[in-house]
């Protein structure tokens, strides 16, 4: 998977990867406290001094591997780049958003963080930041751009952000985070997907006000 996703890329940039990848598979594999530099490096291919150079300190490497997981979903500043076009940009954002909350590295990640939330409360707070504050930012700074051009209103586009990410959720998430059976929900969830984003931009247009 790394020879395959790094061919384009430079040597220091091929090992961030290798780091990034080993990371994310530790992290969800053995949980945040139980994962070790050392590990990474190990599993990465790489020296620890590698590992060192390009994130500071485990937390760092923690919070590169969640943001990481919404570059690899083409969740960036690059998709929200145009704000004449919300429609096109907004499904688009449902199709990478709803695969990827519903990918079992989110799902381990976010269970995890839970489980640890009593006796590691930094881990749900490095998560938070790096995944849906990140997430949200993006978001939500594109709803204001949007909101200029005079066709949807969004008064306060952060809790617009927060309403359509968790409308996406849906049951199929919920029954993953419960470890439940999602086989009958599978074929529906793009048309689901879809839907969200259309009931979204139509409670915004300023012509239903």
């Amino acid at each position: 998977m790394v020879e395959n996703s790094c061919l384009n890329l430079s040597r220091s940039e091929q090992k961030r990867a290798q780091i990034l990848e080993a990371a994310i598979e530790l992290f969800c594999g053995h949980g945040f406290p139980n994962t070790s530099m050392d590990e990474v490096a190990r599993k990465a291919g790489v020296s620890k001094q590698t590992v060192y150079s390009h994130f500071g300190c485990k937390d760092d490497l923690f919070v590169a591997s969640i943001k990481s997981k919404c570059v690899v979903s083409q969740i960036t500043d690059e998709l929200f780049g145009d704000a004449s076009k919300p429609e096109t940009t907004l499904a688009n954002f449902g199709e990478y958003f709803g695969a990827m909350i519903i990918s079992p590295e989110a799902i381990t990640v976010f269970t995890a963080c839970v489980a640890q939330a009593d006796t590691h409360p930094e881990i749900s707070a490095l998560f938070f930041d790096a995944g849906p504050q990140n997430l949200l930012n993006m978001l939500s700074g594109y709803l204001e751009q949007v909101d200029k051009h005079g066709i949807y209103r969004f008064d306060d586009p952060r809790s617009c952000a927060v309403r359509l990410c968790l409308m996406m959720f849906g049951e199929m998430r919920m029954k993953l985070e419960l470890g439940l059976s999602v086989d009958e929900l599978i074929e529906g969830r793009p048309v689901y997907i879809r839907e969200c984003v259309g009931m979204f931009l139509r409670a915004y247009n300023v012509a239903n006000f």
